[in-house]
């Protein structure tokens, strides 16, 4: 996650507290080439924090509970689940250049294959990759075998679905400008083989070891610099990596629910993100990169937090309105789920709420009468609704 079409000066490695440079030699198709690569140092026991920066550490924790407080306060807080990581699907595929809008997002799960942008499969990747990684993650630690299987699933079908997806690279990437040298880029991760195989292992016993006194968000911090600097796989670093900073709050129970988005504020600041990466390499100082992710958590959590109010807010004036007109039953229940499923179907709502296909449509059919859900589709099979008032909100920034 160090893309830029900048180059750096390669001198600016030679003096890292936090790495060595080691030569590195190949082929850029027939053109050979002779340069250097950044191999990590395995990540210390204990990271050393300033007083500023220990502050927004208890901050950012104090927000996260703060977020927690207000999940909870809706009907069935798992509900916010599934839009949440449909947005951080979104945003964390922008980051690497694959953009689709939130709406066709939310609006894919009930088109076919078929229907669905180059786009929108590659994000819909992703979001089949986070779910099953939040599966795992309720037995398995974070660990390579875990993470390899979420970057096969997150590149299946994409350009980047090749010989070594789901496993350690066995070439040479390296990071910056496609069209320049690999000697003009700006950061080239280890080589394949036994130094990257070796730092992989490293950084997963670091990131699992409970005996040591990092909290969890300096830990998923720091993690992150260490995995994307290490870039272990051919493709899809960026999108695992931010994943994994995920995984490891709801693993360390500082997040009960995966609801807090990081990527949409790191894709607004994407060059300052790629930069304090890139500078802890240099100078090895973790702290104003540990202040920047704190900064994400801090500002993304009072974001969802508002939403939840948000939501909470048009859900009841919805209910007014079902009460209003004295309507009752499956209705009711369907504008209870909207802030899950602000798209949905016939067959979605008939599954959802255990009951069969006429009560579903008739309740469908009366909140579009009422104004609380219309039609996108038009078509008269495979009929999808929207309420346009919980979109509006899920969509927002």
């Amino acid at each position: 996650m160090f893309e830029s079409g900048l180059t750096v000066d390669i001198n600016v490695f030679k003096d890292s507290p936090v790495g060595e440079l080691r030569p590195i030699t190949g082929y850029e198709g027939e053109r050979p080439y002779s340069t250097f690569a950044f191999v990590p140092k395995p990540l210390p026991s204990s990271i050393q924090l300033t007083e500023r920066t220990h502050s927004r550490v208890a901050q950012a924790n104090l927000d996260i509970g703060r977020l927690d407080f207000a999940v909870r306060r809706l009907p069935d807080p798992a509900l916010l689940v599934r839009p949440a990581l449909r947005r951080e699907a979104q945003s964390t595929s922008e980051l690497e250049g694959t953009y689709a809008p939130l709406e066709e997002i939310l609006e894919a799960d009930f088109l076919e294959e078929s229907q669905r942008t180059a786009e929108v499969k590659e994000v819909m990747n992703f979001v089949r990759a986070a779910e099953r990684g939040l599966d795992l993650i309720k037995k398995l630690p974070v660990c390579l075998s875990m993470i390899s299987e979420l970057q096969r699933i997150t590149v299946r079908g994409t350009r980047g679905d090749t010989y070594d997806a789901g496993q350690l690279r066995t070439r040479q990437v390296f990071i910056g400008d496609r069209s320049r040298r690999i000697e003009d880029s700006r950061f080239i991760p280890p080589p394949p083989g036994d130094l990257l195989v070796q730092g992989m292992s490293d950084w997963e016993k670091w990131i699992n070891d409970i005996d040591d006194d990092v909290s969890p968000l300096v830990k998923a911090a720091v993690g992150h610099y260490q995995f994307e600097t290490l870039h272990p796989f051919s493709d899809g670093n960026g999108r695992i990596g931010r994943l994994i900073i995920t995984l490891q709050l709801v693993e360390a129970q500082a997040l009960r629910y995966p609801i807090l988005n990081l990527s949409p504020w790191l894709n607004d600041r994407r060059e300052e993100y790629k930069d304090h990466l890139l500078n802890v390499s240099i100078t090895g100082d973790f702290n104003p990169w540990v202040q920047f992710f704190c900064q994400a958590v801090i500002e993304e959590a009072a974001r969802t937090v508002r939403k939840i109010e948000d939501l909470l807010t048009a859900r009841e004036e919805m209910r007014n309105e079902l009460r209003a007109q004295k309507v009752r039953g499956v209705a009711v229940d369907i504008v209870d789920s909207l802030i899950g499923y602000p798209y949905i179907t016939v067959p979605e709502a008939a599954e959802l709420h255990g009951v069969t296909y006429p009560p579903a449509n008739a309740a469908i059919a009366r909140l579009v009468e009422m104004g609380i859900l219309s039609e996108t589709t038009g078509n008269a099979y495979g009929r999808i609704f929207v309420c346009p008032r919980i979109r509006k909100i899920i969509t927002s920034r």
